[in-house]
């Protein structure tokens, strides 16, 4: 038997067949073309998860379960996602839903508690017994693995970690709240923070760039600071700031036997995880302790989601 990871995202809605050794033997996407009604939105991954299963060369019969995960609370035990601002779900009854429309069992959870079961189960934080994972997308995801298993809370609405703050009275945050880490420290927020610099320095090389490319990435800084431009650097600078101390607070928190990064930021490696480091051990509690906290970039990339939302029956 295999198993669909559906992983909906704010941007993209990917499902995926997975198999029993973790690997995604077929895949089908779509943009998640935010706003629109949350039934449009189960209609296309009902979809797709059937043209996953049609690309594997495999039929429905052949599925065992269907896993979901989603951004925001995802009440795991009525299959109700109760909110999630980025897509603008207010108590959805995703799994019945979803269920009716593929006619297999549905299991939900928040997409960076899915993406941190992946990477346990399978990538980079795989054979920890206690591992956090932070995902860098349209929001800061964060995913607590506790002895093995997803830490949800009594309320299933645990681990919301980019809504701490780390700017008192800052940015505004699609939460509500002021000044949240997500605001700082997201792909979004980085896109923003370039955009700024560009505005204010329209004739430095990250302007160029950006100009080259027809577009603003989270690539862009990264790529002006390598090419020497300062405005490029200061803005890298700013970011790597930002992230660190919300990771620096993860680690005094949580202790982790490993730190993941994913997301598409992640790819920078160690010209994003090095200085980065550099904070967290300026500035960590356990700075003499023994046993320490291993940060590294995500291993499974974008398919985390879709192989920790294939194993949550098994949870």
């Amino acid at each position: 038997m295999v198993r669909i990871g559906i992983d909906l995202g704010g941007t993209n809605i990917v499902a995926g067949v997975v198999n029993d050794e973790h690997a995604i033997l077929a895949k089908a996407e779509c943009k998640t073309n935010l706003p629109r009604p949350a039934e449009a939105i189960m209609d296309d991954m009902a979809r797709l998860a059937k043209e996953a299963v049609a690309n594997a060369g495999l039929t429905m019969e052949d599925v065992e379960f269907v896993g979901v995960g989603c951004p925001g609370t995802c009440n795991v035990n009525t299959g109700i996602v109760e909110y999630s601002c980025n897509l603008d779900f207010k108590e959805v009854p995703l799994q019945a839903e979803l269920q009716a429309r593929v006619g297999k069992p549905v299991y939900i959870e928040n997409d960076a508690n899915a993406a941190a079961l992946g990477e346990t189960v399978a990538g980079a934080a795989k054979g920890a017994n206690n591992a956090l994972c932070i995902t860098l997308g349209t929001g800061v995801g964060g995913g607590i693995i506790i002895d093995g298993k997803i830490y949800d809370g009594f309320n299933c609405a645990a681990a919301e970690l980019g809504h701490i703050v780390i700017v008192c009275g800052g940015e505004q945050c699609g939460c509500g709240r002021e000044g949240c880490w997500e605001a700082y420290a997201s792909a979004t927020a980085l896109i923003r923070q370039t955009k700024a610099a560009i505005d204010a320095h329209p004739d430095s090389r990250l302007a160029q760039i950006a100009a080259e490319y027809g577009h603003v990435s989270g690539r862009t800084a990264f790529d002006a600071m390598r090419d020497g431009c300062p405005i490029g650097q200061a803005v890298v600078d700013q970011y790597i700031f930002y992230l660190a101390s919300g990771l620096t607070n993860m680690v005094n928190i949580f202790q982790p036997e490993v730190l993941c990064i994913g997301g598409g930021i992640s790819r920078e490696g160690d010209t994003l995880l090095k200085p980065v480091m550099a904070h967290i051990e300026r500035d960590r509690y356990s700075k003499y302790s023994k046993h320490q906290t291993r940060l590294c970039a995500a291993a499974l990339g974008n398919d985390a989601g879709i192989i920790g939302a294939a194993y949550l029956g098994k949870q």
